[in-house]
């Protein structure tokens, strides 16, 4: 009887374990949930489990423009478009790690289009990794100083303008003054019939920007070599092209926020696009000497209202392409509407004159462009 009872005793307690095991509460799985990153300013977060932050963005842009409506342009040729509509999006992915050496960052853009209909894959447009001054990948030249204000271009103007791959170093001294020596990939400055790729370009910079604006001073080395067809060994086989430049951008005090002036002017010798080279000039003579060119240009911005902005941008080259001059003058302005942050809409004219001593041709096109930037 006493064995009866204790056995019963046991199997009452053993369920009341049970029971009020069965009623704690479990532990919740724990969730990574997305973090602000306020590091490098608005829309970073942290990439779940992990102390990067990522910034994604896009831009979508749909523009008409009205090719060359003159005489001898497009709209006089039937076989020529008489109009090129554009649509394109673009994809941005910014990441960034923080590091005892600096800031480590990667950078990729890209875009695809289709233009009167014609789709095409998407294109790489940036793609570069930076860590404290060290830059290696595909951008902007440093060699570039102002690339323009249109908020089109319908016009080519006479700059450089090269996104490109590099390997660069830039040391900054404070006070908003820093300097850069690079290697940058020769194939994209090449003018004329050229050999395979053989040594890259280099390039130096040095600029600073403050309050009142930025400017810069920029130099470049470049091997001009041409092709089996155009070499001619007994004048010279090679040569070493350079280029040298200077850029300064002052702001408007008395306009509104974002409105400036810029002013600029490049030399070269056997390495024209680093002048713009719109002309299309050989980097070589054909005798094996080089031949040589200066552009000057200029342009404004002025945010006319908090949703306006009007810009201007002209340009000036003249070119000795074997003994003959080469003379070119472009100029684009513009107008656009941003009624919302990141929503503009504008219009765009410009006109060109390009005089290579026997022939004289004129360009006048205009375009309209709207675009959303996320």
């Amino acid at each position: 009887m006493k064995l009866k009872s204790l056995m019963l005793g046991a199997a009452a307690v053993a369920t009341a374990t049970t029971a009020q095991a069965a009623d704690l509460p479990v532990a919740p799985e724990p969730v990574d949930y997305v973090r602000v990153c306020d590091a490098y300013g608005a829309r970073f977060y942290y990439i779940p489990g992990t102390e990067t932050c990522l910034r994604v963005g896009g831009r979508v842009r749909t523009q008409v423009v009205v090719n060359n409506v003159l005489d001898d342009g497009n709209w006089g040729d039937r076989d020529a478009d008489g109009y090129s509509w554009l649509a394109r999006g673009y994809l941005y992915l910014d990441a960034r790690t923080a590091t005892e050496f600096g800031t480590l960052r990667a950078y990729v853009s890209m875009y695809g289009s289709s233009t009167n209909g014609d789709n095409s894959s998407f294109n790489l447009d940036n793609a570069y990794i930076q860590w404290g001054g060290l830059t290696a990948g595909r951008l902007g030249s440093n060699f570039d100083i102002f690339t323009g204000q249109a908020f089109m271009g319908v016009v080519t103007r006479d700059w450089s303008d090269s996104t490109l791959n590099q390997i660069a170093y830039t040391a900054a001294f404070g006070n908003g003054l820093s300097a850069t020596v690079a290697l940058e990939d020769r194939s994209s400055r090449e003018s004329g019939a050229y050999g395979g790729t053989r040594a890259p370009d280099v390039v130096a910079a040095l600029g600073i920007s403050q309050g009142w604006g930025s400017a810069q001073l920029s130099g470049a080395l470049h091997q001009v070599y041409p092709d089996v067809a155009n070499n001619r060994a007994t004048a010279g086989e090679d040569n070493l092209g350079w280029a040298v430049g200077g850029g300064v951008v002052f702001n408007l005090p008395l306009a509104n926020s974002g409105s400036n002036i810029f002013f600029q002017g490049f030399y070269a010798d056997g390495a024209l696009s680093y002048i713009g080279n719109a002309a299309g000039v050989s980097d070589y003579d054909g005798t094996g000497g080089t031949n040589s060119g200066y552009s000057l240009s200029a342009g404004a911005y002025i945010q006319a209202t908090s949703t306006v902005g009007l810009a201007l941008d002209g340009s000036y080259a003249s070119i000795d392409n074997a003994g003959t001059d080469v003379n070119r003058y472009a100029i684009d302005g513009s107008v656009q509407w941003e009624p919302v942050s990141g929503f503009a809409i504008g219009a765009d004219m410009g006109y060109s004159n390009t005089d290579n001593g026997s022939t004289d041709t004129d360009e006048l096109l205009f375009g309209v462009r709207m675009q959303r930037t996320f």
